[in-house]
């Protein structure tokens, strides 16, 4: 694996690289990375995986500063997941320029997250404008788990270029709970919590089948949640899989939730 810290290497190192896949991470790596780059490694020649917290897309300082790093271990996992390079890039190099027009979502997308967190998508989709720029792979790999983010990459970034975004399925611990990097800031007690939520969940959207008003039923379990495992819940809505439009039925929709366990903010869909 080569490591690459600035971009003068990496275009040395990727020159004349056909078929490259790339998976954008901000490291403290799990299973669920993993997935994206054994997907990659399948599909594509030569697989490149970044390494880079980014900035411009924490709402808040200390969300920032907390983030969990763990350079040393995930540069051993990489190592053993046949990965062909490595960026890791400082912020000079992925902000060596200012851009002229600012990034912005349209009011129809501030929802969710982006409704929760100002400006945070604007960060993701300047940060990954900026990696795909550099790097011009082929194919790009993400997550379901964040599938808004998912969404407005894959819109805005295959307008612009010819590189296809990939999506991959959501991996699960065995007590059901979507894997994070931010996981890792959690108790126990909170995890065995966060788990429960998810389980309930589950039960929660077969119950859907049989439910008339969809949002009205949602916003009283929201209450009896937040109740029930002591939790702030930013929302929980059943939401179209491909337009992220409000559903009131089960086909091509799923179960969005953001909550808070002690500070920490987890999100999944279901």
């Amino acid at each position: 694996m080569k490591i690459l810290l600035n971009n003068k290497d990496l275009n040395e190192a990727l020159n004349n690289v056909p078929n490259l896949g790339f998976v954008p991470t901000m490291g403290s790596l799990h299973k669920g990375h993993l997935s994206l780059i054994k997907k990659s490694n399948s599909q594509c020649k030569k697989t490149i995986v970044s390494i880079f917290v980014n900035p411009t897309q924490f709402d808040k300082k200390n969300d920032y500063k907390k983030y969990p790093r763990n350079t040393k271990r995930d540069l051993s996992i990489l190592r053993k997941n046949k990965v062909d390079f490595l960026y890791i890039p400082k912020n000079s190099q992925i902000y060596k320029f200012k851009r002229t027009k600012k990034i912005e979502i349209k009011e129809k997308n501030k929802i969710l997250c982006a409704k929760f967190r100002p400006g945070h998508f604007e960060g993701v989709l300047d940060v990954m404008d900026r990696l795909v720029s550099i790097i011009k792979p082929s194919k790009i790999y993400m997550g379901e788990k964040d599938l808004q983010q998912l969404i407005l990459v894959k819109n805005y970034l295959q307008k612009k270029y010819k590189s296809k975004v990939v999506s991959c399925r959501t991996i699960r611990s065995r007590k059901k709970l979507a894997l994070s990097s931010r996981n890792s800031l959690l108790k126990k007690k909170d995890i065995i919590i966060a788990s429960n939520i998810i389980k309930n969940l589950i039960y929660l959207k077969r119950d859907l089948r049989s439910i008339t008003n969809i949002k009205k039923f949602l916003n009283i379990k929201k209450i009896e949640l937040c109740n029930l495992f002591n939790i702030k819940i930013e929302y929980l809505e059943l939401r179209n899989m491909y337009n992220l439009k409000i559903s009131n039925n089960l086909k091509d929709s799923k179960l969005f939730i953001a909550y808070h366990i002690n500070k920490i903010r987890l999100i999944d869909n279901l």
